[in-house]
């Protein structure tokens, strides 16, 4: 068995995972000034996300650890020539986690309205870059023959790189919306579906231009089938959705991004960082992996550790599955605040 092509696929699917789970927080924080008439509104949203935000945000964590153990070469190059919109997620989601934490600390008005502005950009900032990181990934940066990217930040601020922001950006902004319509209950929950319907249409015809620019670059069948898999579920959670299905809406969602992610994924194999300036400077599965004995030790460390993973995380969304509403929230104390 090839364990660089394992490997490779294993990744893609902690970032699906990571994309999926930490795609809704993302979208349940932007929702904050849509949905969030008063500060009972705001805290029924944020409460939504409260017992798994954190649980959600391990899975880049350990899709980070196993991109440097597996692919040392593509973790060097992407952490070098992507510092800065990197180490911007970094920041942002700092300020999102402080965020959670600090904002029910005091109950003037002024102090929770600062939170909430970091929890809403602490939520778009990543949102919008991941975007952009992975458009950057499958569309290829300058390298020299050394695999060290050669270019500048302008060189990541491209059309396609700028379309798959605003994709990965309303993607996740429309799964938290229908997240929250799953999570709640009464005016919250009818204004959330009302608003998934707009941002949907939004979502829609964003993600079907990035998805058809990358068809259009990486004309596999594999690269086609996924695409078009992709815009046909993110249809399916719009219908359901206007049908009050939010289960069907929110699966449906999870597994739209996925495709996309997929999608990418599959345009960018065999190469994990190609090279746009000279092809024969790309970084392939086979030159960026690390030995066959240190990728045979981690299958059998992930063998062990993953179904573990799955099944906390599992159990954790199962404990705390019940509708939120206004009537959960004490008038005067943030007793339900994450922790």
């Amino acid at each position: 068995m090839d364990l660089t092509l394992v490997w490779f696929w294993i990744i893609a699917a902690f970032f699906i995972g990571y994309f999926v789970l930490d795609g809704f927080d993302f979208g349940v924080g932007m929702s904050l000034p849509f949905l969030g008439k008063d500060d009972t509104d705001r805290r029924v949203l944020i409460n939504t996300i409260g017992p798994v935000w954190d649980l959600n945000e391990t899975w880049v964590i350990v899709a980070g650890a196993m991109l440097f153990a597996a692919f040392p070469e593509w973790y060097a190059t992407l952490f070098s020539g992507f510092y800065l919109p990197l180490l911007l997620i970094l920041i942002a989601l700092i300020l999102r986690g402080v965020s959670f934490e600090y904002r029910h600390q005091r109950p003037e008005k002024a102090w929770k309205r600062r939170f909430d502005t970091m929890i809403i950009a602490g939520s778009a900032v990543p949102a919008f870059l991941w975007g952009v990181a992975f458009a950057n990934i499958v569309r290829g940066v300058p390298l020299n023959a050394n695999h060290d990217f050669i270019g500048s930040i302008l060189d990541l601020l491209t059309p396609y790189a700028l379309l798959g922001g605003l994709t990965t950006l309303m993607l996740f902004f429309t799964h938290g919306i229908v997240f929250v319509a799953l999570k709640t209950e009464g005016d919250i929950r009818g204004r959330a579906r009302y608003l998934a319907t707009r941002s949907g249409l939004i979502t829609a015809v964003i993600a079907v231009a990035f998805l058809t620019w990358t068809v259009v670059d990486h004309r596999t069948p594999v690269v086609i089938v996924l695409a078009l898999a992709a815009a046909t579920l993110l249809v399916c959670a719009l219908v359901a959705n206007v049908l009050n299905r939010e289960g069907v809406a929110f699966a449906s969602m999870a597994a739209t991004i996925a495709a996309v992610v997929l999608t990418l994924f599959s345009a960018l194999f065999p190469a994990v960082m190609p090279a746009i300036n000279n092809p024969s400077n790309s970084l392939t599965i086979e030159n960026a992996s690390s030995s066959a004995y240190t990728l045979e030790v981690m299958s059998w460390i992930a063998l062990l550790a993953v179904p573990l993973i799955l099944i906390y995380q599992g159990w954790t969304y199962w404990v705390f599955r019940k509708r939120i509403s206004r009537a959960h929230i004490p008038e005067e104390a943030d007793a339900h605040a994450p922790a």
